[in-house]
Order: structure tokens, then sequence, then C-alpha cells
């Protein structure tokens, strides 16, 4: 890790790296007590390329950008939305993840494009925007659920036609509880997840665009998180961060 002092690291070869604790699929503690997740299988293959060491720092939600400003860490790590706001205030590494608003339906379902829920019954959480993005799709009566799980059930059981949900969460459902639905084509909301630095820590950023690129490229990318929600999340067209 001759470079990382270029990096402007904490501690030399060593990226101290935060996140909000466990958050599945993103980030989760195995058996043996090691964080995985998608967040942390991507950025830990980013590191081993550099040939630096990952060290994650488990702090709270609302204090991750004050501790990043303080220096209490390198780079926040974990699965934060890119928001114009945000960027004005860190550095994003390139978007590494897709999510968004999507329709679920039971597997033997007829519909197979989001064009075709109209006049069905749709599922929602309460107090959600899942609601709003189903108004287009015009169901014939939409039905709220305390939890998501609830809302899944009662589309297992043919209750309701269709749960709009986040892709990830829904895409890691459906691969690890071995329910029978599916993830109807096509994004009703998008949005791409990054990795935050403090704007002078180009150096660093730079380097982890470059490896993120080759991941994405040489298919590891695609490998590390088909394993974990059953499909590659890589976005579309990635917010870039830096010029190149």
């Amino acid at each position: 890790a001759e470079a990382s002092d270029d990096y402007g690291l904490l501690e030399h070869g060593v990226v101290k790296c935060a996140f909000a604790g466990a958050y599945a699929p993103f980030t989760m503690q195995n058996a043996e007590g090691n964080w995985d997740g998608l967040a942390v299988r991507v950025f830990t293959e980013m590191l081993n390329r550099l040939d630096l060491k990952y060290e994650p720092v488990i702090t709270k939600w609302e204090t991750l950008l004050v501790g990043l400003f303080a220096d209490k860490y390198d780079i926040l790590c974990g699965t934060m939305d890119i928001t114009k706001e945000r960027q004005e205030r860190v550095l994003f590494v390139d978007g590494w993840l897709e999510s968004g608003g999507r329709l679920i339906v039971s597997k033997d379902s007829d519909i197979k494009t989001i064009d075709q829920f109209k006049g069905h019954t749709m599922g929602v959480l309460v107090s959600s925007t899942w609601a709003e993005l189903a108004k287009p799709l015009e169901p014939s009566e939409t039905k709220y659920y305390q939890s998501e799980s609830d809302a899944m059930r009662d589309l297992t059981n043919n209750k309701i036609d269709g749960v709009i949900t986040d892709s990830i969460a829904a895409a890691w459902a459906i691969e690890h509880t071995g329910l029978s639905l599916r993830i109807v084509p096509g994004y009703l909301s998008r949005i791409q997840k990054g990795w935050a630095a403090k704007q002078d820590h180009v150096a660093l950023v730079k380097a982890l665009n470059e490896q993120f690129a080759a991941i994405v490229a040489d298919g590891t990318y695609a490998k590390l998180t088909s394993e974990l929600v059953g499909y590659s999340p890589h976005p579309e067209k990635p917010i870039r961060s830096l010029d190149d």
C-alpha cells in the first residue's frame, strides 16, 4: 500500500469505512460475526485490488456525515443515496448500485409488464412513497399494510395482485425466503447508492472509481451481487463523481 499515503488516509494502508450497522442485504453479519453483504463485498473487492485493508466503523446513521467531516473515518461505505444536496457536501464514488420502486407479482401471474396492471389490486406499505408510484398503474384498489412482509404474504395467498417495494429488498426476499414471486421488468422510480468521502479526497475516489470500473468490466461485480439478490443491480447510467 505504498500509494496509500497519496489517498490522504487516516492510517497508512487502511481504509476506515463507516456504515450504520446491519441493513440486509447491503450490510450483514455472518455466523462468525464478520461483515458481509452487497456493499461490503463490492467495496472490499476494490480495496483488495488496491492492496488496502478494510476496517469497518459502525456508527449511527444520523452521525455518519458528522464523523466523516471530523476525520473519524475515511469514507462512508454503506447505502447512502446520491442526491444533489449531498453532492454539494461530499464527493461520491461513481454510483455503484441502482435501486428504486418495482412491481412484484405472483410467479404465475398473467401480468408481464407494468402497463398490464390496470384494474388489479395493489398492496403498499403505509406512510411510504409507494402509493404515489402505484397511481399511474391505475389499480382498482390500493390496500395499505403495516409491514411489507404482510403485503408479501397476501400477495402469495392471492389476496392482492401486486406489491410495490424497493427493488433490492424485493430481490433479497424472493431469493432467500422461497416466496413464489417475481419482479416485473421496469422501474417505477430510480435511486443510485454511493460511497461518500470528503471533497478533498479526490485521489482516493479516483482510485476507487478505476477499480469499480474494472470489477464491472471483468464480471466480478455481477458475480458478487447476483449471489445475494439474484441479479446485478449495476446502474444503467452510473452517476459520475469526477470529470474524465
